[in-house]
């Protein structure tokens, strides 16, 4: 795809900043760390008034796994519910049952803090 695609540095030129997070396609499963990352990242740049484009190769599961890690922090929503809301716009989204695990871990952990 780099004929196709801008670079990273390419991308920087035109100001857009990445945040790349590595999981293996198919099988992988983000680290809570990872999830932490990107939920980071995308409310930063929300409490600046803009935009975080989320992808993956085919757009239905690790960034469907990563906005669903969002909509818990933001909305102190229950991986049903942020996977409910995300399938009402992009039905065709697949959680895999590990990515649904961390999910519920980062639930917790964010229910947690809340609470603090």
């Amino acid at each position: 795809t780099k004929y196709f695609c801008k670079s990273f540095l390419e991308w920087r030129k035109v100001g857009v900043e990445q945040l790349r997070l590595s999981t293996i396609d198919m099988i992988g499963i983000p680290t809570l760390t990872n999830l932490q990352k990107g939920v980071q990242f995308a409310l930063k740049y929300q409490s600046l008034g803009q935009s975080v484009y989320v992808h993956c190769k085919a757009g239905r599961s690790r960034s469907a796994t990563m906005v669903a890690a969002y909509l818990i922090q933001v909305y102190n929503w229950s991986p049903e519910e942020a996977i409910r809301a995300i399938t009402k716009i992009r039905s065709h989204i697949f959680i895999r049952p590990g990515q649904f695990e961390i999910l519920k871990e980062f639930h917790k952990i964010t229910a947690e803090a809340a609470k603090r």
